[in-house]
């Protein structure tokens, strides 16, 4: 917010309003009196200043687009087994120490 001494009056007043189940990933900004609709995504990192419509998917500088719904994202009722996560770690890690040995 910031006042302005031309027209003697606050501007850019508000808060910022997060609808019904949106999720905000580690590091984002959002920031103003700017809606975030519902069912969107806001990615890591990003900086939001402008209203974000309904099943979008905020990120980068007030980039989004519309949620593929297609996908789930963070939750899903079918959730992966821990077991798959370090199955695809240790091929992972496998390719790094190949590529660091050869």
């Amino acid at each position: 917010m910031k006042y302005n001494k031309i027209n003697n009056e606050w501007e850019n007043v508000g808060n910022p309003i997060i609808c019904k189940n949106v999720v905000i990933a580690d590091g984002a900004k959002i920031l103003g009196p700017i809606i975030i609709g519902e069912y969107s995504f806001v990615a890591a990192g990003a900086i939001i200043t402008k209203d974000v419509p309904a099943n979008s998917i905020a990120y980068g500088v007030n980039q989004f687009k519309d949620k593929d719904t297609n996908y789930d994202f963070v939750y899903n009722s079918n959730m992966i087994k821990f077991e798959k996560i370090i199955e695809a770690n240790k091929k992972l890690i496998k390719i790094f120490n190949e590529g660091v040995n050869s």
